[in-house]
C-alpha cells in the first residue's frame, strides 16, 4: 500500500506521489485514506512548510477513481461512505493550512481533476488534458461542476459537466485553471520553487488567508456534497454506472486480446 502513495521532503516541502502509473494513477479508497494521514500529520509537522502534488510516469497525474471499485459498489450504505471518505479527503486537501501546489505530469481527470480545484496553484506541461468526463462514465457529475462553477462561472461549467469532454492545456491555461505552463520537464522544479516562495511567507498570515477562503463558501461546498451524495445514490442504485463501467472493461479486454493476437507489421523493404 505504501509503494502507492510515496512521499519526500525536499527542503521542506513535502512531495506526495502518486505511484499507480500502470492505471494513470487511478486512487483507491486506501490510497486516498492514506494520503489523508499524510496531509493531516504534515499540517502539525514544523519541518513541513509546503506539499506538492503529482503522479508517476509521464502520462497522467490522476485519472481519477479506480473504476474497478466503483463496478463492485452493491448498496446505498456503501455508496454514501465511499462519498464520505471522499469528502474527508477532500476536506483534507481545502483545510489545508500551508501551502499546497499541483505538479502535473499528464491527465488529471474525474476526481484527479477536482482535487487540483482545491489546490493553491497549479503547475502543468502543454501535453497536460483536464476535465470532467463522468457523464461518460454513466457517473453522475454533480460535485466537480460545483467546484468548477467557483472558478469558470455557469456557462462554462455546465457545458463541461454535460459534454464530459477533456480540456487541453492551453485551454486550461487560458481560462485559469492551471497557473504556470511550462515544459514537460521543468514541472517538478517549477512546482517546488513555487511551493517554496508560499512556505516563505509568514506562517499565520497564509493560514487565516486560507482559512478565510475556505469560510467564505463553506455553506455551499457542505451543500454541494449532500446534492452529490444523493445523485450518487441514485445513479448506483439504478445500476447504469456499473452497467457502464463492466462495458468499458469488456471492451478494454477484447481489444487487449486483438491486440495480442494480431501479426506484427510486416516489416519494410527499406528497414
Amino acid at each position: 500500500m505504501t509503494d502507492e502513495v510515496q512521499t519526500e521532503l525536499l527542503q521542506g516541502v513535502l512531495v506526495i506521489r502518486l505511484n499507480r502509473p500502470h492505471c494513470l494513477n487511478a486512487w483507491t479508497g486506501k490510497m486516498r485514506h492514506h494520503i489523508c494521514d499524510i496531509l493531516n500529520a504534515a499540517a502539525e509537522r514544523e519541518d513541513v512548510r509546503a506539499i506538492v502534488f503529482t503522479g508517476a510516469g509521464d502520462r497522467a497525474f490522476c485519472a481519477g477513481q479506480d473504476l474497478t471499485e466503483s463496478e463492485k459498489v452493491e448498496s446505498e450504505a456503501t455508496t454514501r461512505e465511499s462519498m464520505n471518505q471522499f469528502k474527508r479527503f477532500y476536506d483534507a486537501v481545502r483545510e489545508m493550512p500551508k501551502p499546497v501546489v499541483g505538479a502535473l505530469n499528464g491527465l488529471a481527470a474525474g476526481s484527479g481533476f477536482q482535487i487540483t480545484l482545491l489546490m493553491d496553484v497549479i503547475v502543468a506541461h502543454p501535453d497536460v488534458q483536464m476535465g470532467q468526463p463522468e457523464v461518460n462514465s454513466g457517473i453522475p457529475s454533480i460535485l466537480g461542476p460545483w467546484l468548477m462553477k467557483e472558478s469558470l462561472g455557469r456557462s462554462r461549467t455546465v457545458e463541461l459537466a454535460v459534454t464530459g469532454r477533456m480540456m487541453d492545456a492551453a485551454e486550461c491555461y487560458r481560462i485559469g485553471l492551471i497557473h504556470h505552463l511550462v515544459e514537460r520537464q521543468k514541472v517538478l522544479e517549477t512546482a517546488l520553487s513555487v511551493a517554496r516562495e508560499l512556505g516563505g511567507k509568514p506562517a499565520e498570515a497564509f493560514r487565516i488567508t486560507k482559512q478565510y477562503l475556505c469560510h467564505a463558501n463553506s455553506a455551499e461546498y457542505e451543500r454541494a456534497w449532500e446534492l452529490a451524495a444523493e445523485g450518487q445514490v441514485e445513479a448506483f442504485n439504478g445500476g447504469e454506472p456499473q452497467a457502464v463501467i463492466r462495458d468499458f472493461f469488456a471492451l478494454r479486454r477484447a481489444r487487449r486480446r486483438q491486440e495480442q493476437t494480431e501479426p506484427p507489421a510486416p516489416k519494410s523493404t527499406l528497414d
